[in-house]
């Protein structure tokens, strides 16, 4: 008998060994059912029997023996892609995952080699029936992968929004505690626990926008009329408060009126100045100049320090990489997030970032088109 044939007449079989072998994958108080354990066994078993039934030519077996072998655009979920999702909902992870198509194919070669004679056909059924399993693992695997990840962002997003309240009140209570005058220990605490909080808050954004952008949603820019110069002033002035003990020059050139996002490039500034003063020499002061010309206006926030080498500069505006800061600022590292989100926002903007460093010195330099076209806000959201 053909192992397609075998499939279909012998499913039941099948199927019972592949829901023992599922359950013993979930702890008893799961509470798994019959139906849950068996979750699209039969429509999977199914489409490798058609499969083994389809003719293929060499170079479809071959895209698909290396994973090439995609659905076409708008092709609805296929029955591993499905299955995936549900286990992932479930709780099993993605070991518990490949173990069931481990035991499907075990099981089913074992099923069918002990009741049937092989024939010259059967090699041939085997490297399909094998090619076919991997597909459906292929699948699984990249369905339940993205489901993790979307998972796992949902829960950041939600616990950085959520964070934002108890962490505004520790703000509020330290900048009261700062206006009281009680003594030089407790102006000192607050002090203390306002630049923390600062730091605390910016990761926190970071954290949501990174999540935002996983998620597919975008960084959201609501431009209006906006002085950036003002804008860049005010976040100079925050700085300086919040960190004492660093420098920071500030120099306007220009015209710095726009049609931006403000509270956005206030985020890009703070986000330059954090890196600036984590991986620049102790002190020496951060440079931040911001001119504007009849088209554009840019932002180039500099810091003296060890060169960048080209390899580095090229991750630095990828998420989750960072370079190594001195072991003096080695609490300010973050979450490798700032520079990722700086250039989102930058581009967000129709604007673009680059990052130059020669000897002994290092800039970062954003372009800003002075309009922002809102067309482009639509394409990023």
């Amino acid at each position: 008998m053909r192992l397609a044939e075998f499939i279909l007449s012998g499913m039941e079989k099948i199927l019972t060994e592949w829901e023992a072998f599922a359950k013993s994958l979930y702890p008893p108080k799961a509470g798994m059912t019959s139906a849950g354990l068996r979750d699209h066994a039969r429509e999977i078993l199914q489409a490798v029997a058609a499969d083994l039934r389809t003719e293929q030519t060499a170079e479809s077996q071959s895209r698909k023996s290396k994973g090439l072998l995609h659905p076409p655009t708008g092709a609805p979920e296929t029955a591993a892609e499905t299955h995936a999702v549900l286990r992932a909902q479930s709780g099993m992870d993605i070991n518990q995952l490949a173990s069931e198509y481990r035991a499907l194919r075990a099981s089913v070669l074992r099923l069918w080699t002990g009741d049937t004679e092989l024939d010259r056909h059967s090699l041939r059924d085997v490297i399909r029936f094998n090619e076919a399993i991997d597909q459906a693992l292929c699948e699984s695997i990249d369905f339940f992968s993205e489901q993790v990840d979307r998972s796992r962002n949902l829960l950041l997003g939600m616990l950085g929004h959520d964070m934002r309240s108890p962490l505004n009140a520790i703000a509020l209570t330290a900048e009261h505690l700062a206006e009281l005058n009680a003594g030089e220990e407790v102006s000192e605490a607050a002090l203390c626990l306002i630049e923390s909080g600062g730091d605390m808050k910016a990761l926190l954004d970071d954290l949501v926008d990174f999540n935002r952008r996983s998620l597919g949603l975008g960084i959201s820019i609501e431009a209006a009329p906006t002085d950036l110069g003002a804008l860049c002033s005010s976040e100079v002035r925050q700085h300086r408060a919040a960190h004492p003990g660093g420098k920071v020059e500030l120099t306007l050139e220009g015209n710095l009126h726009g049609h931006w996002d403000g509270t956005r490039l206030q985020q890009v500034l703070r986000n330059l100045l954090s890196n600036a003063s984590a991986y620049g020499t102790a002190g020496e002061p951060v440079r931040v100049r911001v001119s504007g010309d009849r088209k554009e206006v840019r932002l180039e926030v500099r810091n003296t320090g060890p060169a960048i080498d080209p390899a580095t500069a090229a991750d630095l505006f990828e998420p989750l990489k960072r370079g190594v800061a001195p072991e003096s600022h080695a609490n300010r590292n973050g979450l490798g997030l700032g520079l990722y989100i700086v250039r989102e926002i930058s581009h967000a903007h129709g604007g673009e970032i680059e990052v130059r460093s020669e000897g002994a010195e290092t800039t970062f330099s954003v372009r800003l088109p002075r309009v922002f076209e809102s067309p482009h806000a639509e394409a990023v959201r």
